[in-house]
């Protein structure tokens, strides 16, 4: 008789009754346990020692609690806060990167339009009930169509940025740390993205950032954060940009130098700045990035949707076939690069 693989998905609130059974649908070999909880103790030990697959939203166990762990799946994308995690030097770990283009693209547009148009000003003057008597001068703005959109990082989320840019008729030039695989080889959502390449106008090499960053007008941050990317954007590339250029930050705070950023943006040396994430989060009250009228600040919600259990837990039943049927899994983690 083959023995069962334990799987256990461990969330902080209930998963859909439904999405489990599709977990369940997957192979008869499965024993899918999903189980809600806050701290790793709240789970039996004698559970974790009988564990080989682990779905996480959050909690990583120690190699002494799950000896027999093999694979983790994350519920996340990024992974900068597990790679020093001991599990890991033993375990296979994948995550949930792809599922997220689709809402974090709509961010990001978002807040092209929001500068492009300037709605903070607009709502200025509606909290005030005033009609402006400069309007010409006010919001006669430069428009997305031919303008310059610099995305660093091609990953998942900079490819469906920038096929959603091309619909406004927007110029793309991308960074990327190997400009020779130019194909997505991560997991792809169906008719999302830029899988091949053709919505580029020109493919940068990561070392010449600062020559794509002095062409853009808008520049998204959608890269991962590792000691190579940690304060890329520095004082340094803040000098690249130009006067009115606007920064889209939805990867990680730490690849920004929050301080130099600030300054810029009380100098007036760069246009504005929308921040979903931040070195410090909560981002305290202290800061002066939520006082700034030239920055829009969010939560850190750019990756919030309602379809987010729905994606991840569809990506991992393809990893959990795929398991069983010993295929390479998907959104595979390499250690050496953090990502």
């Amino acid at each position: 008789m083959v023995e069962p693989i334990r799987v256990l998905v461990l969330s902080q609130s209930p998963m859909p009754a439904a999405l489990i059974e599709r977990l369940r649908a997957v192979s008869p070999r499965l024993a899918v346990e999903p189980r809600t909880a806050q701290r790793l103790d709240e789970i039996d030990r004698a559970l974790w020692r009988e564990i080989e697959v682990l779905y996480t939203t959050s909690l990583m166990p120690s190699p002494e609690l799950a000896p027999n762990l093999r694979w983790v799946q994350g519920h996340f994308a990024g992974v900068d806060f597990f790679l020093d995690h001991p599990l890991l030097r033993s375990v296979t770990l994948t995550t949930s990167s792809g599922i997220h283009a689709p809402v974090m693209a709509e961010y990001c547009l978002m807040m092209l339009l929001a500068f492009a148009h300037d709605l903070p000003r607009m709502i200025e003057y509606q909290q005030r009930s005033e009609w402006p008597q400069a309007r010409w001068q006010l919001f006669a703005l430069n428009e997305l169509r031919d303008a310059t959109l610099g995305v660093v990082g091609y990953g998942s989320i900079g490819r469906e940025v920038a096929r959603l840019a091309r619909a406004f008729g927007m110029r793309v030039l991308a960074t990327k740390r190997d400009v020779a695989q130019i194909d997505d080889a991560g997991y792809q959502l169906p008719d999302i993205g830029d899988p091949t390449g053709a919505h580029l106008d020109r493919l940068y090499p990561l070392h010449e950032l600062h020559a794509m960053l002095r062409q853009s007008d808008y520049i998204v941050l959608a890269l991962p954060l590792t000691p190579q990317t940690r304060k890329l954007i520095d004082a340094a590339a803040l000098k690249q940009m130009k006067p009115k250029a606007v920064l889209i930050n939805v990867s990680r705070g730490g690849v920004i130098d929050e301080a130099a950023l600030i300054d810029a943006l009380r100098a007036g040396a760069i246009g504005g700045a929308a921040l979903d994430v931040f070195e410090q989060e909560p981002l305290p009250a202290s800061s002066p990035l939520w006082q700034l009228p030239n920055v829009i600040v969010s939560p850190h919600v750019s990756g919030f949707t309602q379809r987010y259990d729905e994606r991840a837990l569809t990506l991992f039943a393809e990893n959990l076939r795929r398991y069983v049927n010993g295929e390479p899994l998907l959104n595979l983690v390499d250690m050496r690069r953090g990502y």
